[in-house]
C-alpha cells in the first residue's frame, strides 16, 4: 500500500487517540527504519523510547521465532519453562528481586499502587507535578498534566502533588496526611521535558519515606532496563525503593511491563490479589529474557554514557541545555520544538517532542553507533542553521 492508503485505511478505522507523524513505517533494522514509500530514518525516537536495542534485534526475533513454534501462550495458571528463565535472569540484574509480570507501563503502575495500599492499609499517594504514570484510571490518578485527568477526576484516586525536587512539600504533606500509602515519581521526567532533580534528592526522599513508614515506588517505565547506564537508576543514586516499574524497553519490542517488589512486600501478596491473563505470557518472556541476555553478551548499558557525551559534545553549541543521562537525552532549544522535529524528519532523522515545547527528546538504543550519532548530529546542526536564518 501507499503511504496515503496506508493513512486513509487507518484513520477510517482506528479512534483519533494520537497525533502522528506523517509516515507509515513498514521495516526496521539496528537503528534504522523505513517508510512506506522507501525512505530511510535514523530512529532517535524508538517508538516511545521501547526499542533499547533497535529494530528486530536478532537475538529477541531468534527467541521469538523458536517459541512461536512451541507454545505461542498460555496463561499463569500453569508453569513456563521460559517464563522461570526470563524471571531468573531478571531478579539477578535487577536491585529487587520479587516479580510480577503484566503487559504494560500503566498495568505496572496499577499494580504498584495496589500493592503499596494493602502493604500500609493507606490510601493516599503523593506524585509529582510533571509526573506521567499512565492513562488507566488507577494511574491516571497520579498522572499531572490536567488534560488527561479531569475529564475523569470525580472517579479518580485521591493523590497529592508536590513539586519535582522539593523535599520540604513532600514532607509538608506528609505531617498533614497520615494516609498516604506510598510516594510515586519518575526519576527522569521524560515527557516533562527530560526534568530530574539532583542524587541526592532521592537519596533524602528514601529517608523521609522511611521515616514516616511510607513506601516509595520509581516508576522506571522509561529510565529502566538499562537505558541511563545501570539497570534501575536508583543504583546510581545509592538508594533502593521498595516498588519498581517496567515496561517499554524490557521487551525490546513486545508488549510486556513488570512490578519489581522487595521481599518483604512480596510476602504480603496473596493468591488472588493480582492477575494478568497474559502477563507472563510465552512470546513476551521469550523476548524479555533475549533482550536481558543481549545487554548482558554485549556489555551494552556501559554504552549509555559514552552516547550521552557524544551527542552532549555534538549538539551543545546550537541548544540551551543537555538534559538527562545515557540514552534518556532532552535538548532545550532556544525555538519551538515542533519546525524542528518536522525539520529533522526531512533529513531522515526522527525524535521526539514533550510537554514542554522548547525540548526535544531522544531515545536512541544502546546499540547506536559513533557514526549513527554523526550523522544524527550533521542534521542537526544543519537543522539549527537553516531554521536561524
Amino acid at each position: 500500500m501507499t503511504t496515503p492508503e496506508i493513512i486513509r485505511k487507518e484513520d477510517a478505522h482506528l479512534i483519533p487517540t494520537y497525533r502522528k507523524m506523517p509516515l507509515a513505517l513498514v521495516r526496521g533494522e539496528g537503528t534504522w527504519v523505513w517508510d512506506s514509500n522507501g525512505k530511510k530514518y535514523l530512529d532517535c525516537y524508538g517508538g516511545h523510547c521501547v526499542t533499547i536495542l533497535g529494530h528486530c534485534p536478532p537475538r529477541v526475533t531468534a527467541a521469538l521465532k523458536r517459541q512461536s513454534e512451541k507454545l505461542l501462550f498460555y496463561s499463569n495458571v500453569v508453569y513456563s519453562d521460559v517464563r522461570a528463565t526470563a524471571a531468573m535472569r531478571l531478579a539477578k540484574m535487577a536491585p529487587l528481586r520479587q516479580i510480577f509480570f503484566c503487559n504494560s507501563g500503566t498495568e505496572a503502575v496499577e499494580t504498584a499502587l495496589k500493592i503499596a495500599r494493602k502493604a500500609t492499609q493507606r490510601s493516599g499517594i503523593i506524585a509529582m507535578e510533571g509526573d506521567f504514570h499512565g492513562r488507566t484510571l488507577g494511574s491516571l490518578a497520579t498522572t499531572w498534566n490536567s488534560n488527561y485527568r479531569a475529564p475523569y477526576a470525580d472517579m479518580l484516586a485521591e493523590t497529592v502533588f508536590a513539586p519535582f525536587g522539593d523535599l520540604s512539600a513532600v514532607e509538608a504533606i506528609l505531617q498533614d496526611n497520615r494516609d498516604i500509602a506510598a510516594v510515586i515519581l519518575e526519576p527522569i521526567q521524560s515527557i516533562a521535558g527530560i526534568v530530574q532533580a539532583p542524587d541526592e534528592y532521592y537519596r533524602e526522599l528514601r529517608a523521609l519515606c522511611n521515616k514516616y513508614g511510607v513506601l516509595l515506588i520509581f516508576d522506571e517505565i522509561q529510565t529502566g532496563v538499562g537505558r541511563t547506564g545501570t539497570f534501575s537508576m536508583s543504583e546510581q543514586m545509592g538508594m533502593l525503593p521498595d516498588l519498581i516499574t517496567l515496561a517499554k524497553s524490557l521487551g525490546g519490542g513486545m508488549p510486556v511491563g513488570a512490578v519489581l517488589a522487595s521481599d518483604a512486600l512480596a510476602e504480603g501478596v496473596q493468591y488472588g490479589d493480582q492477575g494478568s491473563t497474559f502477563g507472563g505470557g510465552m512470546l513476551a518472556m521469550a523476548a524479555v529474557d533475549a533482550v536481558l541476555t543481549t545487554l548482558q553478551a554485549e556489555n551494552l548499558m556501559q554504552r549509555a554514557a559514552p552516547i550521552f557525551e557524544q551527542i552532549v559534545k555534538a549538539t551543545r553549541p546550537y541548544v540551551q541545555e543537555v538534559r538527562g543521562r545515557g540514552c534518556l537525552i532532552g535538548l532545550k532549544l532556544d525555538m519551538p520544538a515542533k519546525p524542528v522535529l518536522a525539520a529533522l524528519r526531512e533529513r531522515n532523522v526522527l525524535a521526539g517532542g514533550s510537554a514542554d515545547p522548547h525540548v526535544i527528546r531522544l531515545m536512541p538504543p544502546l546499540t547506536t553507533s559513533g557514526a549513527e550519532i554523526d550523522f544524527f548530529a550533521q542534521a542537526f546542526a544543519d537543522t539549527m542553521a537553516t531554521l536561524h536564518e
